[in-house]
């Protein structure tokens, strides 16, 4: 399979990026980059690093105007000049680092900066939803009370998910949800991640994990010097030809590699 095929989302586009640009000076992060993520959909987003992925995230959720190129969603031409025009819009990102509390506890997490009522915190409504909004994703939390500190990574990856539904976004941005999370945890949040899709939200999950990518993206788009180089539907690509379009190599050791099941001897060329 070519490392060029661009396949479509099946359903019309709920978010599409045409032709983003963005530079840095003289380093151009961003080049002619198209994207789309349909409702129910989950759109993995891989490369190598400097490939791009950050900024691109930084475009979506209003961190960053982009140079050139066109946004649109729900079929309207939109710009995106906030994080909280983003938010209005109805696009949510989740970051790599969480913006969680140690010291608070999980309503007081998912409520911060949006706590009800203005004089007088609502603490009864605000449990009550807290417990709606972790049900609607099969969120396994002991205890709403609980400091965020005490939380394992997959917990803390559940409250940060969940916080970014209090807006009813139509589209959620994951950057790296299971980096650095063991594989109990990684599967908690991949349910999440399914979680999500069935809600009929559009999925933009930055990933390094391909065996994460497999698991729950319909289609993945590759980033490779900031720039797009395929995007492919999951069921019909193998991990090999996904990391070709990654390295922009169509054989190299990375792909050899990852081609065979059972560990080689060390080779001159594998421990070089």
């Amino acid at each position: 399979m070519s490392s060029h095929t661009t396949m479509a989302p099946t359903k019309e586009a709920i978010l599409s990026l045409t032709g983003i640009s963005k530079s840095f000076g003289a380093v151009a992060a961003l080049k002619d980059i198209d994207l789309e993520v349909a409702p129910g959909e989950v759109v993995a987003v891989v490369g190598d690093n400097g490939a791009g992925k950050s900024t691109l995230v930084k475009v979506l959720s209003g961190v960053h105007s982009p140079d050139a190129g066109s946004i649109t969603f729900e079929s309207r031409p939109e710009t995106i000049p906030t994080p909280m025009a983003a938010l209005n819009l109805g696009i949510a990102t989740v970051f790599q680092d969480l913006a969680l509390c140690d010291n608070l506890n999980v309503i007081n997490n998912l409520f911060l900066g949006r706590e009800l009522s203005r004089y007088r915190l609502n603490e009864v409504e605000m449990e009550t939803r807290s417990w709606e909004l972790l049900k609607q994703l099969s969120a396994k939390i002991p205890s709403l009370h609980t400091p965020i500190a005490s939380l394992s990574g997959g917990q803390r990856q559940t409250v940060a998910i969940a916080r970014s539904l209090l807006g009813n976004p139509k589209v959620i941005i994951l950057d790296e949800p299971t980096a650095a999370l063991g594989v109990a945890q990684t599967a908690e949040v991949l349910n999440l991640v399914e979680r999500l899709r069935e809600r009929g939200l559009g999925v933009i999950m930055i990933s390094h994990n391909m065996a994460d990518v497999q698991a729950v993206a319909d289609r993945v788009a590759v980033l490779r010097l900031g720039k797009n180089n395929g995007t492919f539907r999951v069921a019909d690509v193998t991990t090999e030809e996904v990391i070709a379009a990654i390295t922009g190599a169509s054989d190299n050791v990375v792909s050899r590699r990852s081609a065979s099941r059972l560990p080689a001897p060390p080779t001159q060329e594998s421990a070089s």
